[in-house]
């Protein structure tokens, strides 16, 4: 299965550029991946989301578009029992309607790329919640498929455990996205795109309210 959702709408020239300035060329990705085990050498990756971001009409930054996939365990792949009772994932389930990785990869980093491209970037940089955790199984699964490009830096990240641990004194994601004052759904947890998306609304509170607090700050300064 794959999943496609919101609108990439029509980014103007100034939001072009402000978005490919504002990370040194880099547009923020916000992915999340559910997994057989904590091994991505051994263990199978089972859903992956990615989350493109944008600037709204005023200046703050907004969900674009959700590209998903439900994955198949490639050959050999190591099932850990514990991790299947957690994300409550069934590997096999015919509803699932899983795709092969090399089938998924291709369908997240097509759209990725396009959004790099609309965005005037150069590259992505994926943000996550313990972000080394997702990179890794993407680069795993790469080296597996033989997918290039990869449009992800490929060890830079943006780590929302940090940003939350500053802005909102908490590190855990629920706790996070509840001290920012947004909803979470725990019977909706631990699936990718669900994650996934409540992280990009944390990612974007905390460069949000940095970017209120630093134009405050400026017209301080100019009124002094």
């Amino acid at each position: 299965m794959s999943v496609e959702t919101g609108n990439t709408g029509i980014i103007n020239n100034e939001q072009k550029s402000r978005i490919a300035k504002r990370f040194r060329g880099f547009l923020p990705v916000v992915v999340d991946v559910e997994t057989g085990g904590f091994n991505p050498l051994t263990d199978a990756l089972l859903e992956i989301a990615a989350v493109t971001l944008t600037l709204g009409e005023q200046g703050l930054w907004r969900q674009e578009q959700t590209i998903a996939c439900h994955v198949q365990p490639f050959p050999g792949a190591n099932l850990d029992p514990v991790a299947l009772e957690f994300t409550g994932i069934d590997p096999y389930h015919p509803f699932r309607l899983a795709v092969p990785e090399e089938q998924a990869l291709q369908t997240v980093f097509s759209a990725v790329h396009k959004a790099i491209e609309a965005h005037g970037c150069s590259r992505a940089i994926l943000v996550g919640h313990n972000p080394a955790f997702d990179l890794a199984f993407i680069k795993a699964a790469i080296k597996r498929t033989g997918i290039k490009p990869n449009p992800f830096h490929s060890f830079s990240t943006f780590d929302t455990v940090t940003l939350a641990g500053l802005a909102f004194g908490q590190t855990v994601l629920s706790r996070a996205v509840i001290a920012a004052g947004l909803e979470w759904d725990h019977a909706e947890a631990h699936s990718a795109i669900y994650d996934a998306e409540r992280t990009a609304d944390l990612f974007c509170a905390v460069i949000n309210q940095w970017e209120v607090w630093a134009c405050a700050d400026k017209a301080r300064a100019v009124s002094r």
